[in-house]
């Protein structure tokens, strides 16, 4: 592990966790009375494989209108080139994917093609970013604006006084494999693009997205390229297009390109809807919609620097997923049909492997039409393919990630009351997917070991087995996939006792359970099996083997179904606890929680993903674990492991925990701050710790959630006081370390009491969260 480290009196907690928590000056807790978007720095995590982007998006829209700097997702801060303005992005993958037509501003005649080479210099100094706007002064002397609505990315130059003065659309370069591209002048303002790619971890199915792009004025002189042959006068190609302004006069050149996941004639249709505004009026209208978003959570209480990473959290929790239809509702489905949306917005882009933990259940709460929405095109993406997704990106199946993402997902969804009118049709698809495969036909994989686990109880690890079909194999992380299917079938569970399936209950309730046929007695730890049932690879917990993305160690308390039965296993509470402290470093949590965090958790880069025994906030495998405290009678010990986690959180651009992953990171601290966590993804279970604001204010949309708002407070939180002394809600004492989404729905007020030392509050047997049977 990196540094070195010397115990400290737990003063140090204190001190070094003041910067998370501490009381601001008089008058700072009232800021948020001025604008929201002020608050929201996007180049956090734009540095050391955040992955997140600084560029113009409105809330889940389809368009992030971003520069590019060479780095395979798109930015990175430590680069000073700018290859392109693209229009396509996501926040904080780790695979390259979008980047789809890099637009670029350049004097002179054209010669280069490629845009690594014509790529323009630029300082972070003349650089500026804030939710729907993107501002550079590149070393040429141009200025460059970008803004952006649902479908549109609306660009903006200002150039030197020449006869040259150059719009490069460079159709052929993307962060993806282009496969194919065309471009096509239409006239004397208008270009038209065709291009369609493959790409991301693996080698995926082809997809095309179709753009036009108008511009305010008409061109003085165009051209076209294919390769690195340029020819003037040319209105067609295969590579890109250049388009020429006389800005001796006028300076100023604006376009607005609108994009297609459906066909030429959608991308038209999306300008039309959406297109003809000036520049300052677009970006005013995403400014104006980014503030609303941002309003339905109102904190009071806090220094500057955690309200500044909090609401850049929230800001990055809504950038996805994105809006797939255009705007006369068409989209095109994974079955390469098109379709029409009818009663909702189509979205795509599922990062469900990760979003299932956090962010579902955050836009569930804030953002219920939308994700809503969101559910029913998940249910869609089945009726339409044939399966449901496990990481699909626009119109096709990765198969990204392992283990049955989509299940938590949607019973999610069911359990916050999104479903209904289609609860039955949601049913069937999980129903589906939980007990078979996808036919040899379908690009998706689904549960891929699904007939050995439920034949055996296990999935087997097989490494050497070769890929079925493109994406990761089940079989190769046979442990955790293992216990990702018990996890959704506790889940699936649940929905189908609701639904009235009561035989679908039991089974799925039973087979929630086999998360045991892996626990190895011998180590204590989660083990993989071979085919045989033997156990195979290393016992050694911390080296990783048969588990994605991580360890037995971090794996150990993916079990939010049944920590008691967990518990169990170890060998009782008390084993439970100290395992948990030895996870966490817990003493030297407690002398030195900011460092503990940095160099004792973080113990390499954003990928080391192996070789530890403790805790890795930077990535999905264990973001629940720091709650299982409360399940163990310690509940004190979550706000110290929380409370810590979050000092990982900055404002600057290395300020996030490892990859985004479209909002999951974001998510994670904006409810851990909140005090309010979904600590059984899939079901209805809220876990409760210390508030890191005095004062939040949750507007809440009342055809979802009756109480139509929301109040957490807890006067005098702080480093010193961090210690949940009782909880009220709506005025009345609660014990319990959790809430239910059936008590949250009514609920006006919860109060926090906090305190300097731990307290008896939920530590009784009674206080743990609920084992789902």
């Amino acid at each position: 592990m990196r540094g070195t480290r010397r115990t400290r009196l737990c003063l140090a907690w204190v001190m070094a966790a003041s910067a998370l928590i501490a009381t601001p000056a008089a008058g700072a807790a009232e800021r948020t009375d001025g604008h929201l978007t002020d608050l929201v720095n996007p180049f956090i995590g734009s540095q050391d494989e955040g992955n997140t982007f600084p560029g113009a998006a409105v809330p889940f829209g389809m368009v992030q209108f971003s520069p590019d700097t060479g780095h395979n997702t798109g930015y990175d801060y430590t680069q000073s080139r700018i290859r392109g303005f693209s229009l396509v992005h996501l926040s904080g993958v780790g695979c390259r994917i979008g980047g789809d037509l890099p637009v670029l501003p350049t004097i002179g005649d054209v010669t280069q093609t490629d845009d690594a080479k014509y790529a323009a210099a630029f300082a972070h100094g003349d650089e500026t970013a804030s939710p729907g706007y993107y501002r550079v002064g590149l070393a040429s002397g141009i200025r460059a604006e970008l803004t952006a609505s649902a479908r549109t990315g609306v660009q903006r130059y200002t150039f030197p006084a020449t006869t040259k003065a150059n719009v490069l659309l460079n159709a052929a370069q993307s962060l993806h494999k282009a496969s194919g591209s065309k471009v096509e002048i239409l006239d004397d303002r208008t270009v038209r693009t065709e291009i369609t790619g493959h790409g991301f971890c693996r080698d995926t199915g082809p997809y095309t997205v179709y753009t036009i792009t108008r511009f305010s004025r008409p061109f003085t002189a165009y051209g076209t390229w294919d390769g690195a042959t340029v020819t003037a006068g040319s209105r067609a190609g295969r590579g890109g297009a250049y388009v020429r302004f006389d800005t001796t006069g006028d300076r100023t050149v604006e376009a607005t390109t609108a994009l297609s996941y459906v066909d030429a004639a959608g991308a038209a249709g999306n300008l039309r809807a959406e297109g003809g505004r000036s520049f300052d009026t677009v970006r005013r209208a995403a400014r104006a919609r980014w503030e609303t978003r941002l309003a339905g959570v109102r904190v009071r209480g806090g220094t500057d620097t955690l309200r500044r990473t909090f609401y850049s959290s929230l800001y990055r929790s809504y950038l996805a997923p994105n809006v797939g239809g255009d705007a006369d509702g068409r989209y095109f489905g994974w079955d390469r049909r098109v379709h029409r949306a009818r009663g909702f917005t189509y979205y795509q882009n599922w990062s469900l492997w990760d979003t299932y933990r956090t962010q579902a259940q955050l836009l569930a709460l804030l953002a219920p039409r939308e994700a809503r929405d969101m559910a029913r095109s998940v249910v869609a993406i089945d009726e339409d393919g044939g399966w449901l997704p496990k990481w699909g990106y626009g119109p096709v199946e990765t198969n990204v990630m392992s283990g049955d993402p989509v299940t938590p997902f949607l019973t999610t969804a069911y359990q916050m009351g999104l479903l209904k009118g289609f609860e039955e049709r949601a049913y069937r698809a999980l129903r589906k997917n939980a007990d078979g495969v996808p036919p040899a036909a379908n690009p998706g994989i689904g549960r891929e070991a699904n007939a050995e686990y439920i034949r055996d109880g296990f999935a087997p690890f097989d490494k050497d087995r070769p890929l079925a079909k493109m994406g990761d194999s089940d079989y190769h992380h046979g442990a955790s996939v293992t216990l990702e299917y018990t996890l959704a079938d506790a889940m699936l569970a649940q929905m189908a006792r609701g639904l009235g399936h009561d035989a679908d209950a039991a089974r799925y309730a039973a087979r929630s359970r086999d998360y045991r046929t892996i626990f190895d007695p011998s180590t204590g730890f989660f083990r993989a099996r071979d085919a045989s049932g033997a156990f195979t690879g290393s016992p050694d917990p911390a080296l990783g083997t048969g588990f994605h993305e991580g360890t037995a160690w971090q794996y150990q308390w993916l079990v939010p179904q049944d920590l008691t039965g967990m518990v169990g296993l170890i060998g009782g509470k008390r084993a439970a606890n100290d395992r948990l402290d030895s996870f966490f470093a817990y003493d030297r949590l407690l002398a030195d929680p900011a460092r503990t965090a940095r160099e004792v958790w973080v113990h390499g880069d954003a990928y080391a993903y192996y070789n530890a025994a403790v805790y890795n906030p930077m990535n999905e495998p264990d973001l629940i674990a720091p709650y299982t405290y409360l399940a163990t009678g310690q509940p004190w010990k979550t706000t110290d492991v929380v409370h810590a986690a979050l000092t990982l959180f900055t404002d600057g651009p290395t300020g996030m925990t490892g990859n985004d992953d479209l909002g999951t990171m974001s998510a994670w601290n904006v409810l851990s701050s909140i005090g309010l966590f979904p600590i059984q993804p899939g079901y209805d279970t809220w876990g409760l710790s210390t508030p890191v604001f005095d004062r939040v204010d949750l507007a809440l949309d009342r055809r979802y959630w009756p109480s139509g708002g929301l109040t957490v407070t807890a006067p005098g939180t702080s480093a010193a006081d961090r210690y949940v002394q009782g909880v009220r809600a709506d005025g009345s004492a609660h014990g319990r370390t959790y809430l239910t989404t059936r008590a949250l729905r009514s609920l006006r007020s919860l109060a926090f009491t906090v305190g300097p030392r731990p307290s008896g509050w939920g530590t009784s047997a009674q206080a743990a969260p609920p084992v789902l049977k």
